[in-house]
């Protein structure tokens, strides 16, 4: 697969009067200018010469969509798909999918699809980001080799993410998708499961939170004291696995200080630390399918890889996948031999960053390579083929994005972790049988919540 790499300015005086005029609009004026041509998140904001990547306008936001009550609203609902990419059409698509991608529609050419449909940028976020946004870009810093950044809060550090010598500099878009919006302090309960390649599954269910520090506006990059964001999980089901509870303390610079987390056993009723939760550890209720550095597509330190910057692509991406957030019909309807139904998802042309990071030398890791595409108006990466000691590629990492645009943030409806050798797969983040389970809280949470006291109250609930 070839990856070109593009300029992010427009060339033509015009283009750069009415890109200006663009973004302040769709900010409302309150954003801080940026550069001229990106967007307040540092995405190109004009359309594609094809036109098949529109205009950013402002993406989804509760000032212009209706007020959520039980589940997110289908903005797209009556569109359908321009076209569907199958295994024996894949051919005439294949510059804009992954080897992933096509990976997928090769090993199950029965019954795995892409859907296409019409684009549409939604993403957005709030002035308060945006201004942040704009600032971290004057002052953002890397330090200790790319391992960790200083001088920034409240937005992704490096919106241009280039280095002194003018190139992108793949360490600083890793470190956007880390960084990147997902509001204040959420609550959620979500469900997970192991799918095995008779299409058999069990589903893991667990009460979760997180508080990220990091865009807490009563604080800023000095007075977090390192500390990105704090996670808590309980596991509610199954019975065999219930009360069991994990604690993470999520640091930026893992050089400087390296993350902390504690567990507690609902048999033992005692909390003790975990070493181990970071890097290829396997994660245990996933079946050995998902490392420690997988989870919400990569996480934790960079230092075991060499990262490079491939280019800038448009490709096909999972997008506005509001059917299959609101999917609350049995999990059978969605879980399928092999793969999700493709019925439920949908897939738009869009802009990534495509980045690459091999493992060092004298350093190990289960994965020898890892190809990451990120979406140019969140940072998130949205979909990761990775490969093993051989060179060969293992397993593809897809997330299906939506906007949750009552905040307005761009995430997750439902990862999904395929193994290509043994036709297993784990899907997580799901809440298709809960409604709108994630609930976004303007408010920190009270002091001593993320504390390992507080996580042997929340596994003995």
């Amino acid at each position: 697969m070839s990856v070109a790499s593009r300029s992010v300015l427009p060339t033509s005086v015009f283009a750069f009067a009415v890109s200006v005029l663009v973004c302040l609009s769709a900010t409302n004026g309150y954003a801080k200018p940026l550069a001229p041509g990106l967007t307040p998140f540092g995405a190109e904001q004009s359309a594609n010469e094809s036109g098949s990547i529109p205009a950013w306008d402002g993406g989804l936001t509760p000032e212009n969509t209706k007020p959520v009550k039980d589940k997110l609203e289908d903005h797209y609902a009556a569109e359908k798909p321009l076209y569907v990419i199958t295994s024996a059409n894949q051919a005439e698509h294949a510059d804009h999918l992954s080897d992933g991608q096509k990976a997928l529609l090769k090993a199950y050419p029965e019954s795995y699809n892409l859907p296409v449909y019409p684009s549409h940028r939604t993403a957005a976020a709030t002035p308060w980001v945006y201004d942040n946004i704009a600032s971290n870009h004057q002052t953002a810093k890397l330090v200790n080799d790319g391992n960790g950044f200083t001088d920034a809060f409240g937005g992704v550090p490096f919106p241009v993410p280039k280095n002194e010598a003018g190139e992108y500099d793949a360490r600083k878009i890793l470190w956007n998708h880390l960084t990147r919006w997902r509001g204040l302090f959420i609550k959620a309960v979500t469900s997970e499961a192991p799918v095995h390649a008779n299409g058999n599954y069990s589903i893991v269910s667990a009460d979760q939170s997180v508080y990220f520090l990091y865009y807490d506006p009563a604080e800023n990059f000095k007075t977090i004291d390192n500390q990105m964001s704090q996670f808590m999980a309980s596991i509610t089901k199954p019975s065999r696995l219930a009360g069991g509870a994990l604690l993470v303390h999520e640091t930026i610079d893992r050089i400087k200080e390296d993350r902390s987390a504690w567990i507690y056993n609902a048999g033992t009723r005692r909390v003790r630390r975990a070493p181990s939760v970071g890097y290829d550890n396997p994660v245990p209720s996933a079946d050995n399918l998902l490392t420690a550095d997988d989870v919400d597509m990569f996480n934790g330190a960079l230092d075991r890889y060499d990262w490079r910057f491939v280019g800038k692509q448009e490709m096909l991406i999972p997008y506005n996948n509001f059917k299959l957030s609101n999917q609350t019909g049995d999990y059978d309807q969605l879980l399928k031999k092999g793969h999700v139904n493709p019925d439920l998802t949908r897939y738009e042309m869009h802009r990534v960053w495509v980045i690459e990071g091999s493992v060092k030398k004298g350093t190990r890791h289960l994965y020898s390579k890892r190809r990451f595409y990120l979406d140019e108006d969140s940072w998130s990466i949205v979909q990761a083929d990775q490969y093993d000691a051989r060179g060969n590629l293992w397993r593809v990492h897809v997330s299906y994005l939506v906007n949750y645009y009552h905040v307005p943030v761009t995430w997750s409806a439902l990862s999904v972790n395929h193994d290509l050798e043994s036709k297993r797969y784990y899907a997580s983040f799901l809440d298709n049988s809960n409604g709108l389970a994630i609930e976004f809280l303007n408010a920190p949470p009270k002091k001593g919540e993320f504390s390992p006291q507080a996580l042997r109250r929340g596994g003995t609930r």
